[in-house]
């Protein structure tokens, strides 16, 4: 069989997510996503008050205490679930390869190079996977470039999400047409993450405009002026770029990439039980 058949139709148990996710696990996902949607949208809600409308970070440094908690919970229920010094150690692997990435692309109009790996490895190796690695990446990359601030925990959950949706992506679809499938995943990811990194900040902004957030205000119409707001300053600039980042560099290294993560774990032997046999006699 030729290499290119080897690649557009991979062994089944390739097309399984490698690190597995059992009921705990995805529990905790499930609780930690609920907190995140808590994160970026309980103004919505709960208004804040009008004094602290024009404080940007109040309300974020509340939870940024919060995630890493969530990220320890996920980490350790996931750890009891299938993750093991392998997967860990490529987890690291892929946070650093992705934390020296992002800076090739610095957000400059909107082209963000630590997304694509993320969705390749979040399709290799399942939602769990790349629910943390999108967290542990975005910090890691936060560290190198000076990027610290009350807008991380919120960066490091959208991205999060980002690796999660690739890793519940469909299986069973193989060769061109999972790198279409997973191509066009990763253009909407893109606008995703911008909508929702619009939503940490916008309702504390206050320009006096008809696209300011309305403390108290109908749910329907404040999400109607956020729409607007989002589509008015960033969807057609920022988040476009890192739209097409993502879409050209999964079309362009998505096989080799995808190919080169499936060799390694089948050389890992991730998805197989670890035993420990008797000691072999002196």
């Amino acid at each position: 069989m030729s290499g290119e058949g080897c690649l557009d139709d991979p062994a089944p148990t390739e097309r399984r997510a490698l690190v597995r996710v059992r009921t705990r696990g995805a529990l905790v996902l499930g609780l930690a996503s609920t907190a995140g949607l808590a994160m970026f949208f309980w103004p919505l809600f709960a208004a804040p008050a009008p004094s602290a409308a024009a404080h940007t970070a109040d309300a974020p440094l509340v939870f940024v205490l919060i995630l890493p908690v969530l990220i320890a919970i996920v980490l350790s229920e996931l750890t009891s679930g299938g993750i093991d010094t392998k997967t860990l150690a490529m987890l690291g692997v892929l946070s650093a390869v992705n934390a020296a990435l992002r800076p090739l692309g610095a957000g400059t109009a909107g082209i963000e190079t630590v997304f694509f790996l993320l969705v390749l490895a979040g399709r290799v190796f399942g939602p769990g996977f790349g629910f943390v690695l999108g967290c542990t990446s975005l910090f890691a990359s936060a560290l190198l470039t000076a990027g610290v601030g009350p807008w991380l925990p919120f960066q490091m959950i959208a991205a999060a999400w980002v690796g999660l949706g690739a890793g519940l992506l469909p299986r069973r679809i193989p060769g061109k047409a999972e790198i279409a499938m997973l191509t066009l995943y990763g253009i909407l990811a893109a606008y995703f993450y911008g909508f929702l990194m619009n939503m940490w900040f916008w309702p504390y902004l206050a320009q006096d405009t008809q696209l300011d957030f309305v403390p108290g205000g109908a749910l329907w119409d404040n999400l109607h002026r956020f729409a607007i707001f989002t589509v008015t300053t960033s969807t057609f600039g920022w988040d476009t770029g890192r739209a097409l980042t993502n879409g050209i560099a999964i079309l362009l290294v998505g096989p080799a990439v995808l190919a080169v993560l499936r060799r390694a774990a089948r050389r890992a032997a991730f998805d197989a039980p670890v035993e420990f046999g008797p000691a072999a006699a002196g």
